[in-house]
């Protein structure tokens, strides 16, 4: 299995903490945050190497926190060549880049650079379990601020029966947090994504996956938090620093 960490955006919202640093590389805790994930990444046995995919702007960012880190996991750092907002090739993009480049044959945890929790062994299980890709959702318990997500709908046994981004009126308060365990098998369903217009949110591959295939979801129980503003950059500081 392999591991890919999306980190290619280029945060604006965080600016001016992110104008020459990228997001996962600024602490939570005294730790830069893509820290947490490697480290939960090495929890899995399975896993053989990770891919860091991230910008021309921060490479170099990346290559010298790389540089610093004794990780007993392979890391490597791919650079999509983007620059910018305007050209960046979004998550699926991204993800897609890494599997063409290093020729990825193989099942493939998905994590996105700015989330923080507090183990994967659970969804792992779920995910050898069920024989399907598995996501990872958290119940937020409040439909207003489900709008502003993922939206995830479970059967009984936890099989994923809808999806959808930011609704005006949530049918639940579970949301997707970009997690995914995926099969090799379903890899190839990502080309027929971005074909459909669909290459920038990685929600929109769940989506349209679940749409053609079995997907299961696995809700957190434990912390959890998606830092995409400085309230929830705060929020984390203060739950990591316990």
């Amino acid at each position: 299995m392999k591991a890919i960490i999306l980190a290619a955006g280029y945060a604006t919202r965080l600016y001016p903490l992110t104008i020459d640093k990228p997001k996962p590389l600024l602490k939570v805790a005294g730790k830069p945050m893509i820290n947490y994930l490697v480290e939960k990444v090495e929890n899995i046995k399975e896993i053989d190497e990770v891919f860091v995919v991230t910008n021309n702007k921060f490479y170099d960012n990346f290559m010298n926190w790389k540089i610093k880190n004794d990780f007993k996991k392979e890391i490597t750092i791919v650079n999509d060549k983007t620059t910018s907002n305007k050209n960046k090739l979004g998550s699926i993009g991204d993800i897609q880049f890494v599997i063409d480049k290093k020729k990825i044959n193989d099942e493939v945890l998905i994590l996105g650079g700015d989330n923080l929790f507090d183990e994967l062994h659970e969804i792992h299980s779920l995910f050898k379990s069920k024989k399907s890709s598995s996501i990872a959702l958290n119940d937020v318990k409040d439909k207003e601020i489900a709008k502003l997500m993922g939206v995830v709908e479970i059967n009984e046994i936890g099989k994923i029966t809808g999806f959808e981004e930011k609704p005006a009126k949530p049918k639940s308060t579970l949301i997707s947090t970009l997690v995914y365990f995926l099969k090799k098998e379903d890899i190839g369903v990502m080309k027929e994504c971005i074909k459909a217009g669909k290459a920038d949110r990685a929600g929109d591959f769940i989506k349209y996956l679940s749409e053609k295939k079995k997907v299961h979801g696995f809700v957190f129980n434990k912390k959890w938090h998606d830092i995409g503003s400085f309230k929830q950059l705060k929020e984390a500081n203060k739950e990591w620093g316990k």
